[in-house]
């Protein structure tokens, strides 16, 4: 076979497959484009991103609402209370007043006039107290709260239930209903020949 055969038969080759290619090019269907988004699908994406963003928005103020809340409670419990350590200090000058008054009861008619004085003066410091909101406990008669009453120790007592405070040594005060002082009372206990009789009678 000659050169020239040869060469003719490569050229014949490359023409056949070039012309096979051309055929299967011409039969592939075309690439897929991407679709655009239609105007209702970009129309629910906005509304999506704007319900997400109202969500947000309220969220936010209701976070900031709920902190002026707080911050103004803070402001009035701090109005209510910024005067304890002064009035703390008050109270003993009206336990003084108090004990003042006492003795003056007791001398009789010869300090009359001390006497008219004092209660003066401590119904100033009552007035004061209040305007400040300082309210003395009422412990007498009745029944001993931890809460409000320091027990100093037990007294027998026929005439009261047990746990009931029947003696005052120190008045107790409660500023803006906390407390600012306990009382310092004594408190009812059954008497121990009633408290006998009764385990015998249950022995029974």
């Amino acid at each position: 076979m000659t050169k020239k055969h040869k060469q003719e038969e490569a050229e014949a080759t490359t023409t056949e497959a070039a012309e096979v290619a051309a055929e299967v090019t011409a039969e592939a269907p075309p690439a897929e484009t991407p679709a655009e988004p239609t105007l209702a699908d970009q129309l629910a994406a906005s509304r999506a991103e704007a319900q997400k963003n109202w969500d947000l928005y309220l969220r936010e103020r209701a976070d900031l609402e709920n902190f002026r809340k707080r911050a103004q409670r803070d402001k009035e419990e701090l109005g209510k209370f910024a005067n304890e350590g002064i009035l703390k200090e008050l109270v003993p000058a009206v336990d003084s007043l108090e004990r003042a008054l006492d003795h003056a009861r007791q001398d009789g008619a010869g300090g009359e006039t001390l006497l008219k004085g004092v209660e003066l003066t401590l119904a100033q410091f009552q007035k004061v107290l209040e305007k400040f909101g300082v309210v003395a406990i009422k412990s007498l008669g009745e029944p001993f709260d931890p809460a409000r009453h320091e027990a100093m120790g037990q007294v027998e007592s026929a005439d009261q239930p047990a746990n009931t405070v029947v003696q005052e040594y120190q008045k107790g005060y409660l500023l803006n209903d906390r407390l600012l002082r306990p009382a310092l009372v004594m408190v009812a206990k059954a008497p121990v020949v009633a408290a006998e009789a009764g385990v015998s009678d249950s022995e029974e």
